[in-house]
């Protein structure tokens, strides 16, 4: 598995210049998304709705707004 592209704007392209806020989102090589992002497992795995599952392997990460936003025009359709 490698990964292929960064999907959206890179975090300096966001204004991230001094390294404290990174959420990155990448396309990796089998197709799926790999996503840098703020760990929130504890505070929101409790908060998931009934219909949600996480597996023990599973982290919760929050990235902003703007990141998925930014990256909506490169996400692949199909």
């Amino acid at each position: 598995m490698k990964i292929v592209r960064r999907i959206g704007a890179s975090p300096r392209e966001r204004g991230s210049l001094s390294g404290d806020s990174c959420p990155d989102i990448f396309e990796l090589s089998d197709g799926n998304f790999a996503v840098i992002g703020t760990e929130a497992t504890a505070a929101l795995d409790p908060l998931l709705p009934a219909d949600a599952a996480r597996a023990d392997h599973e982290r919760i990460v929050v990235i902003t707004r703007d990141t998925l936003i930014r990256a909506r025009a490169d996400i692949p359709i199909g």
